[in-house]
């Protein structure tokens, strides 16, 4: 990466771095719907004194020859999954037939994505009912009914709220979520090792860049899982981070990528500290990372990324922090990749911080290019064109074409048609190889 006070040429592609590298009113919604619909995974700073990357794995993948292809993490489910996944949900499943047909789905999600242009890839998180809430399968602590939650930016406008979540197919009897009324602990490992253990074998034999697996920070954790136990949201978050560290430790030794998603840093200021100052929820986000800092502090930052955004839902939006507000406690955070929202109507512009800030040193930026949220299939030029912003301001090597958030955040849940979804992946490989080649140093 550049030195402080330095860029890279305009004109180049860059340069890699040196370094190691609620309802509205009380009125709409129950938790739960809110979990789908808000998606989406040593010192603060990280960067030294970190330990070595699992013995066989290279440090994070660069778009250093071209530039490189992944997503958020959730893809849209096979249908009989969504059905397995909800009656699962009720206590109705058939366990042992939901473990053969999601061990299947992964392996069809897995080669979809290299058929698609993929570089990194992942399970789709098929196994998941919700990319934050599975954690109640897996730990100790929670139960009961969680209080409504209030959606800052939809409260201005509950007619297109209920519209929106009706939409989307919401069941409020499926997406009711429990608190946390009791000590977070781990109680059940045998979930956690089957998502690796399928993994792995769906990315046998499979032409892929890298393999990433997600998993919910306690920010994230916190948000949707209100805490009616712990003394402090500190105390609260601390717990679950110690819970949490064997999941993240377990996927690192895998030896795949380790996402965190993290949409508390973002969205937690609209939907679950509405009414702090901005100050405020700064110290919060402070809070967050510094207890997932915690629970990383024996994973290589190389082999980390963390996930961003506002929320997966096509709504007004009007209240979202601005990133410029919270980017220096992101870059708080060990993992070296940040994937962010940063091509949908609210964000797209957050670009131009790039032009007066420079990005810390080993951090690789992963902005959507792709929106999870409409049926557009978005032109491959303007998906270039998002992309050669990023790095003609922090190099080339330092930027990963990924998508605004997840496609199926909670299963069955989704606003982009399935074939679509898939369309979309197709054309940002296109639009990443088109940035490569207008970056690519002009021939004498």
């Amino acid at each position: 990466m550049t030195s402080a006070g330095s860029r890279p040429d305009a004109t180049r592609p860059g340069r890699p771095n040196p370094s190691t590298r609620a309802s509205l009113h009380h009125r709409i919604l129950p938790t739960g719907w809110l979990a789908c619909a808000l998606g989406s995974s040593g010192g603060p700073t990280g960067g030294s004194g970190r330990p070595a990357a699992p013995k066989g794995r290279d440090e994070i993948k660069r778009s250093v020859d071209r530039i490189l292809t992944t997503h958020t993490g959730s893809l849209p489910r096979p249908p009989d999954v969504v059905e397995m996944l909800i009656a699962r949900e009720a206590g109705k499943a058939d366990e042992a037939a939901l473990a053969r047909r999601v061990r299947e789905a992964v392996a069809e999600v897995v080669c979809k994505q290299a058929d698609a242009g993929v570089d990194v890839l992942n399970d789709g998180e098929t196994s998941k009912f919700v990319y934050s809430t599975y954690v109640k399968d897996r730990l100790t602590g929670f139960g009961g009914r969680a209080p409504m939650m209030a959606m800052g930016d939809l409260v201005d406008f509950p007619e297109y709220g209920q519209k929106m979540f009706r939409d989307m197919g919401a069941d409020p009897e499926a997406y009711v979520m429990p608190a946390c009324t009791g000590e977070v602990r781990v109680k059940d490992r045998s979930l956690m090792r089957a998502d690796i253990d399928n993994l792995k074998a769906a990315t046998e034999g499979i032409k892929a860049e890298d393999v990433f697996m997600s998993a919910a920070s306690p920010g994230v954790i916190a948000l949707f899982f209100r805490n009616q136990y712990y003394p402090s949201h500190e105390a609260y978050v601390g717990a679950l981070a110690d819970a949490m560290k064997e999941e993240y430790e377990a996927i690192a030794r895998s030896g795949f990528v380790l996402q965190l998603d993290c949409p508390d840093l973002a969205m937690g200021r609209h939907i679950q500290f509405p009414d702090a100052s901005l100050e405020e929820f700064r110290r919060i986000a402070r809070v967050n990372v510094e207890a997932m800092n915690h629970a990383t502090a024996g994973i290589d930052p190389d082999q980390m990324r963390i996930h961003l955004c506002w929320g997966n839902y096509e709504g007004p939006h009007h209240k979202d922090v601005a990133l410029k507000d919270i980017i220096d406690v992101v870059f708080q955070a060990r993992p070296n990749g940040i994937s962010v929202e940063a091509c949908n109507p609210r964000h797209e512009h957050e670009w131009q911080l790039f032009e007066d800030m420079e990005l810390p040193d080993g951090k690789l930026l992963i902005p959507g290019v792709i929106d999870s949220t409409n049926n557009y299939i978005e032109h491959p030029e303007l998906v270039a064109q998002r992309l050669t912003r990023y790095a003609r301001l922090v190099g080339r090597e330092n930027v990963m074409a990924g998508s605004d958030c997840g496609f199926q955040t909670g299963a069955g849940m989704s606003l982009v048609d399935r074939k679509i979804a898939w369309a979309k992946f197709q054309t940002m490989a296109e639009g990443a190889w088109l940035a490569s080649k207008q970056l690519q140093p002009a021939r004498r």
